[in-house]
């Protein structure tokens, strides 16, 4: 019998990635999303006999428990993701990022898993020269990283839990999100060929959303070591500032203009280094360069062009 997992908010950018790897390795998926970008990411999928999708809100306990019931494995992926939308409308950002997987985990049995997708922000500003661990402080800056944070301290008192630390992620996806940052830059570069940076020395890590992909089904398939614990999952090779990034996409982009503001502020000012190796010690490697995607977007790009593909 295929193992069952639940995946909510399975049609957002990563879902509409990671669903379709899930069906493919032979699990049976059921997601759960209230579609509010209206969507259709998953449109490929619903031939498949081992899928199912409901429209629900994942904070409705009446809908979600008897799902619940029916899962072996939970991966809650339903969030309003970053510090602008979460600001906006704040209290559905608490109970849909934190309060809902927690009552989630409160009703779940000891034997049903959870692999929960937080963030690296949670490091916010980190100690200058110093590279972020998994053990090290969490000083999260805006109300995403603390719901987060906050989440992950809860559900990793459940020992069959594996929290991974999600990098900045970048890529093209079905459920495409301009507004993340790589995705962002790519984007200005290709339609506005200009790019106007705010505090442009702070530094974060990114990750490709199939490497995302990579990390869920590497922990699926290696549980039993890795569960109970918390992954750093980014790119080695990719703790860039701003500027930095700017002009790596500069170098596929060569006729962007990059500016640097100096006096306006950045929203989001979390600014670390971040070391991925304890989740590299246990056979994960991302295996999709920073290079590759900007290429990557760059050819999406030529294809999308208007702002219904963001999350603000």
């Amino acid at each position: 019998m295929a193992t069952k997992i639940l995946v909510t908010g399975g049609a957002g950018y990563i879902g509409a990635v990671l669903v379709p790897a899930l069906l493919d390795n032979d699990y049976e998926v059921t997601v759960v999303d209230n579609f509010m970008y209206g969507e259709n990411s998953l449109g490929s999928v619903c031939a498949h006999p081992k899928f199912d999708v409901v429209r629900a809100d994942v904070r409705v306990m009446d809908i979600m428990a008897p799902l619940l019931r029916k899962a072996d494995i939970v991966i809650p992926l339903a969030a309003l993701v970053g510090a602008p939308i979460c600001d906006r409308d704040p209290v559905t950002a608490t109970t849909v990022n934190r309060d809902a997987v927690i009552e989630l985990a409160k009703r779940a049995s000891n034997d049903q898993a959870f692999f929960v997708p937080v963030t690296n922000s949670g490091y916010g500003i980190g100690d200058p020269g110093k590279i972020s661990t998994e053990e090290s402080p969490l000083r999260p800056v805006s109300r995403y990283g603390r719901d987060k944070v906050d989440l992950e301290r809860v559900l990793m008192e459940r020992k069959n839990t594996i929290s991974y630390r999600l990098a900045t992620v970048f890529g093209m996806s079905p459920r495409m999100r301009i507004d993340l940052l790589v995705n962002d830059f790519t984007y200005r570069a290709v339609t506005d060929r200009c790019i106007v940076l705010f505090e442009s020395h702070m530094k974060r890590n990114y990750i490709h959303v199939r490497d995302v992909t990579r990390a869920f089904l590497h922990g699926l398939g290696s549980f039993s070591g890795m569960r109970g614990q918390v992954y750093n999952v980014g790119l080695s090779d990719a703790n860039l500032s701003k500027l930095e990034l700017a002009q790596r996409i500069k170098l596929q982009a060569p006729q962007l203009t990059i500016l640097d503001a100096p006096i306006a502020s950045d929203v989001d000012k979390r600014d670390y280094i971040v070391s991925n190796e304890k989740i590299e010690a246990t056979g994960y490697k991302p295996i999709y360069s920073l290079d590759a995607g900007i290429g990557e977007l760059i050819k999406g790009y030529r294809m999308l062009r208007n702002n219904r593909y963001g999350n603000i």
